[in-house]
């Protein structure tokens, strides 16, 4: 007979309380609330034959993007495989997906996700996956429409329609629909005060906005929501950090770094990367981080032949950058180069953006600006084919403001300013960039121009 979770949709086990208990353990996920492996694993403890269990567990560990977990991954893969023939068609759209996912075919895997749910419109999980997948690919408009495809199927007596909203504010946020994100967005937390993701989503639009102040505002009085007990909340205070940085508070963007985001001791890639792209924004502008750097290089240096995800080397190329390591500088380039030998998704994301964005970095830690401009500028169009936000990728824009002005380019100063002021024309930030362009001398010979 078949069995179901809390929401309608079909499991091929035959403990109704093991369903509910992995319905809690998919609570905590779509929540970002600790700890959902935890609760995975005393289910399968009790339950070792409960393919879907198996199939949560592989994929929350796939879409950490850390090769760290690899391990417990190709573990919870492999148990979820071998018990397939007992699992209905969902939980092998499920399984397919974490197989997928194992074998580096990131779209194959998010699809399989996406597919189930289609055919299940209320497998939230399935849509959860889906969405993370799309934000690693750099899918802009698949996080908008991917969700847009069930939420026909959502209202608010279904469990978790919360979350749909939430997922869905993001998709509009990064597709520039910033007036809708907001609205779902809002409507997500008066829902849930603990949907980290609905929180990031009306974050995300006053990011973009440049609506600094009441950004940090917004996240400073909803902390007690989302912060408790939380997976999520460093990358909160990351963006809680941005917003001090923008308005040119840099010791606020510290201390939260010191207190909110290394308090963690960065154990996993995610953590890494928000400590890298703090303290190159702190370093571009000019302020001292001291011997931050130290710690988190010495975190990214154990990941050194990792050639995983090309996101993470490039922010690891920074942190290598900026505590002087050349012979990690050295080593990150070749482990990028050997990624972009491959083939599959990361190889591809590495011979598109991964390679030269750390040879980019590189030489904007020489002191070569020119050369850092040649090989970062034409990544401006398609960095998003590696993945991650608008907000994260704008470090791209910073090297390069940062690198014409140094060069003493007045002229590419000056367009890359009137790009930042665009978007943000309040930015005492890219203000004071707009000061220092205009009061270059003229125009240095850009590298290629020289025989």
């Amino acid at each position: 007979m078949t069995k179901f979770d809390k929401r309608g949709n079909p499991v091929s086990y035959h403990s109704q309380s093991a369903i509910e208990a992995l319905d809690r353990a998919f609570d905590l996920l779509h929540a970002y609330q600790a700890d959902p492996l935890a609760e995975a694993d005393a289910i399968i403890a009790e339950h070792p034959d409960f393919a879907m269990a198996h199939a949560f567990r592989a994929g929350a560990l796939a879409t950490a993007t850390d090769k760290a977990f690899e391990p417990e991954l190709i573990k919870s893969v492999r148990a979820a495989e071998a018990l397939a023939s007992k699992a209905n068609d969902r939980e092998c759209l499920h399984i397919g997906a974490c197989s997928a996912w194992l074998d580096g075919d990131w779209n194959r895997a998010t699809e399989s996700w996406g597919r189930a749910s289609i055919d299940y419109p209320h497998d939230l999980l399935a849509l959860q996956y889906a969405h993370v997948g799309d934000f690693f690919l750099g899918y802009s408009q698949m996080l908008r429409d991917r969700v847009a495809r069930v939420l026909p199927h959502w209202d608010r007596s279904i469990p978790g329609y919360g979350f749909v909203q939430g997922m869905y504010a993001f998709g509009l946020e990064e597709s520039g629909d910033y007036a809708q994100a907001e609205e779902h967005g809002r409507e997500a937390v008066a829902l849930n005060k603990q949907d980290a993701w609905a929180v990031h989503a009306v974050t995300h639009v006053m990011e973009m906005q440049g609506r600094a102040g009441e950004g940090a505002a917004y996240l400073g009085a909803s902390a007690d929501g989302w912060a408790p007990n939380s997976m999520f909340a460093f990358h909160l205070w990351w963006h809680k950090a941005l917003f001090h940085l923008d308005a040119n508070d840099a010791a606020a963007a510290l201390k939260l770094y010191d207190e909110k985001i290394a308090a963690g001791g960065f154990g996993q890639a995610l953590e890494l990367l928000d400590g890298s792209a703090l303290l190159w924004r702190l370093q571009l502008l000019g302020h001292n981080v001291g011997e931050r750097w130290t710690d988190l290089a010495d975190k990214w240096e154990t990941r050194l032949n990792d050639a995983y995800y090309a996101f993470n080397d490039v922010h690891a190329m920074m942190a290598f950058v900026g505590a002087g390591r050349g012979a990690s500088q050295t080593h990150q380039i070749a482990t990028a180069k050997r990624a972009a030998a491959g083939q599959g998704v990361n190889s591809m994301m590495s011979r598109e953006i991964g390679l030269p964005a750390c040879e980019g970095f590189a030489a904007f830690g020489r002191g070569e600006y020119a050369k850092a401009i040649d090989l970062l500028s034409p990544m401006r169009g398609k960095a998003n084919r590696f993945g991650g936000s608008h907000a994260q990728r704008d470090m791209f824009s910073w090297t390069l403001t940062e690198s014409a002005i140094r060069l003493g380019d007045r002229a590419l100063a000056g367009a890359f300013v009137a790009e930042r002021l665009s978007w943000k024309p309040e930015s005492p930030v890219n203000r004071a960039w707009g000061l220092r362009a205009a009061q270059l001398k003229g125009r240095a010979r850009h590298v290629k121009d020289t025989a």
